[in-house]
């Protein structure tokens, strides 16, 4: 098949779409902008080997089949990229396709390549002006979402680096954004797929597994379903049902959130029932009936119902949720939508407006957020990334419901606090909040409010926001409105945080340098210096003991008390700062190759204090300009979440191989039966058998039950399986996983015990 042939194919199905979706035609005006785009793109390649033609016709696709758009929407997404990669300008297609399509192509080729490119705080405002088109017409973002998911859906021709820029940006601002405006099924595939190309083997592994589990079977649904369809049919409903399993990113997330196994994710299929509305009774009474139906036939989890149907999500979705226990044994989770209902949450913002009657209809949850969010599109933050960190965070959240003294009900997002409250009651109540009555009980604005809580804001006049607030709150809206009153004090705080911390530096005979600073900042889990120094000189953080938190040095004091099974142990090799790689000039990094490093590699690299990675583990690396060195994180690190986003020209893969020459420091959390001598017998096998280095040991007895967490030094993460593979073969131990050592420090912060007493006494 020739280019041509594949471009006309092509077309012809997104003709057929157009002509399905139920908008006004016109014809001619798509042949037109069809025309004119193939031309311009003409004999231009993808790095897939495809003709560049038809990335626009795939986009224009998903914009008008899969999320609903029209005929504008369909000619701005042909000609999305005629501006940015041909001769024509923007002028050029207002006189040929007039004003508004022009307006359309303009908004996107200022976010074109990505919200962070090269010049990153510039497209982060791009990305802030196309934001405020979209209370005029949202249609603009909803090409930008078609745009990248085509691309997501094409990244393998890309090199890794780009991948994970790519992929990393996604999930940090796509696919939240999707959620926002009501797109679940683009939001599913886009963190599919950015999961894919940031963690290939675990998404291979649990795909292996999703695909064996006998309870996602089609015989096990169809059993299901039997009976619910049998008692629906005979009450007369026009209904249909859906089989549904949760996808591998929602898998792994729940994972990692709750610290749970594969085998543990009990909720893994669901079934959807969507029905025709009567028009004798409500679709919310119909939706209840639905759900009786459900329940009469299952027993209902009690603790998985999800009414939103009474108080729709902020991005107008619509449902009853319930989890009941089929009679294989299974949970299953049910979906009961109104055809009304399916559309707004396959479709969102075009088909929330579509059911919209006229323009004095009571605000929905989608009217409100997108009127909140105006005013931090509009605040004058200087700081275009810090910007889109607060964007991001009025995306992404569950939602609770609180509600006022006189029962006035406030969405809010989970987690949010007393004095987020105060603001989205208004900004004059937030700057003057003093604390909160929650359910009539006097509580701090720091008070993480719950689901059906009843709050009172108090306030005093002489009440002014103070530097510690900015921790307090979780909404993007409170966190705008104060950093607008700080703005104006920040060049001085950040002049007096520099100032502390080389003081520190000095009055602990440490250098002001990058290396030192860059620890500072991965402890603290920030990737700027003016925000570090701005945190500590408003006193939000302090350095107090940062010697110790920062800057310690590694001990085995605790061995003192159990010396004897420690005997012919080798020293451990702790990697330094900067590896031993280190020389005197550091070779020039090639960002588009995959980098090779080693015990011996010339090219100059660090480990990263935040996250600990070892050899084996999914890395990439952030080239730090200022030194010419490479900083390695782990893929799923907070900090390296955050660099992929703001700073993706400077990430680079990498395959980083060990000669087992550096030991590297991993925690390992085991827990099982407190038999007498099984904690013994751990530590024989692990210094003993492994001939492993232990530097502290934490256990925790509760109950019969024993949870210990051993912080080791090992060579790679192949070790850390081997060990993980014998110790669960102890007859009392029941799991084994590696953890971070943050997380360990929780535990011991709620604990308080030490491994010596704990063993012996």
């Amino acid at each position: 098949m020739t280019d041509e042939q594949q471009i006309q194919q092509a077309y012809e199905l997104l003709l057929d779409d157009y002509k399905k979706s139920g908008h006004r035609q016109d014809l001619d005006l798509v042949e037109r902008a069809f025309q004119f785009a193939n031309t311009a793109h003409k004999g231009v390649k993808r790095r897939s080997g495809e003709p560049y033609m038809m990335h626009p016709l795939a986009v224009a696709r998903i914009a008008v089949g899969e999320i609903g758009l029209g005929t504008t929407s369909l000619c701005s997404a042909l000609l999305h990229d005629v501006v940015e990669d041909t001769d024509y300008t923007v002028a050029d297609i207002e006189n040929l396709f007039g004003k508004r399509i022009a307006s359309f192509v303009d908004g996107l080729t200022k976010i074109s390549g990505g919200v962070f490119g090269a010049e990153a705080s510039v497209q982060a405002e791009n990305f802030r002006k196309v934001l405020l088109t979209m209370f005029n017409d949202p249609r603009i973002i909803m090409i930008k979402i078609a745009d990248r998911l085509h691309n997501m859906r094409t990244l393998a021709s890309m090199p890794p680096a780009k991948q994970y820029k790519i992929a990393g940006e996604t999930l940090y601002i796509y696919a939240p954004l999707a959620y926002r405006l009501g797109l679940f099924k683009i939001k599913t595939e886009l963190e599919d797929l950015s999961f894919k190309y940031e963690h290939p083997e675990i998404f291979e592994e649990i795909s292996r597994k999703l695909a064996a589990d006998n309870s996602l079977s089609e015989e096990v649904y169809q059993q299901f379903i039997a009976p619910i369809q049998k008692a629906l049919k005979a009450m007369g409903y026009d209904f249909y049902i859906e089989k549904r399993i949760k996808t591998v990113y929602s898998i792994w997330h729940k994972m990692q959130t709750k610290k749970i196994s594969f085998e543990e994710v009990f909720d893994l299929l669901a079934v959807r029932i969507i029905f025709k509305c009567r028009e004798d009774i409500s679709e919310k009474e119909q939706s209840w009936k639905i759900y009786t139906v459900v329940t009469n036939n299952y027993k209902p989890h009690p603790e998985r119902l999800r009414d939103w149907i009474s108080t729709p999500k902020a991005n107008g979705y619509e449902a009853l949720h319930t989890t009941v226990m089929s009679t294989q044994g299974h949970w299953i989770e049910v979906q009961i939508r109104s055809e009304r209902m399916h559309e707004i949450a396959e479709r969102g913002l075009s088909a929330h407006w579509k059911y919209k009657s006229d323009d004095n209809s009571p605000a929905t949850e989608l009217d409100k957020w997108l009127e909140s969010l105006k005013e931090v599109l509009a605040s004058d933050d200087p700081n275009a990334i810090d910007f889109l960190d607060t964007f991001k965070l009025n995306l992404f959240a569950n939602e609770i419901i609180v509600f006022t003294p006189k029962g006035e009900a406030k969405i809010l997002p989970q987690g949010a606090t007393a004095l987020d409250f105060a603001f989205s009651l208004h900004s004059d109540i937030g700057m003057h909040c003093i604390g909160a009555k929650v359910n009539h009980k006097l509580e701090p604005l720091s008070h993480v409010l719950s689901s059906g809580d009843q709050v009172e804001i108090l306030t005093s006049h002489s009440q002014k926001p103070q530097a510690e607030w900015i921790n307090y709150v979780t909404t993007a809206r409170a966190r705008a409105k104060l950093k607008s009153v700080f703005k104006k004090e920040n060049r001085l705080y950040i002049e007096k945080g520099r100032v502390l911390l080389e003081e520190k530096f000095k009055e602990l005979g440490l250098p002001a340098d990058n290396q030192n600073i860059q620890l500072a900042l991965n402890f603290f889990h920030l990737t700027q210096r003016n925000e570090l120094y701005y945190e500590l000189g408003y006193g939000i953080r302090d350095l107090q003991d940062i010697d110790k938190k920062i800057f310690k040095k590694k001990s085995n004091k605790w061995t003192d008390y159990l010396k004897f099974p420690f005997s012919g142990l080798q020293k451990h090799t702790e990697p330094k700062p900067e590896s031993d790689n280190t020389k005197s000039k550091s070779q020039k990094i090639d960002r588009k190759k995959v980098l090779q490093l080693s015990d011996k590699s010339s090219i100059h690299y660090k480990v990263a204090e935040c996250c600990h990675p070892i050899p084996g583990d999914d890395i990439l690396g952030y080239i730090d300009d200022d030194d010419n060195s490479v900083v390695l994180h782990k893929l799923d690190c907070p900090v390296a979440a955050k660099l992929k986003s703001n700073h993706g020209e400077n990430i680079v893969s990498v395959n980083w191989h060990s000669k087992r020459i550096q030991s590297f420091p991993v925690v390992i959390e085991i827990r099982g039966i407190d038999a007498q001598g099984v904690l013994v017998q751990i530590i024989k096998m692990i210094s003993q058998d492994y001939s492993v280095d232990i530097r502290k040991i934490n256990i925790d007895i509760k109950d019969g039950i024993f949870t210990g967490n051993f912080h080791i030094f090992v060579h790679d993460a192949e070790e850390v399986d081997k060990i993980g593979v014998t110790l669960s073969k102890i007859k009392s131990v029941k799991s084994v996983k590696r953890i971070e050592e943050t997380e360990t420090q929780q535990a011991n912060d709620n604990h308080h015990h030490t491994g010596s007493a704990m063993w012996f006494g």
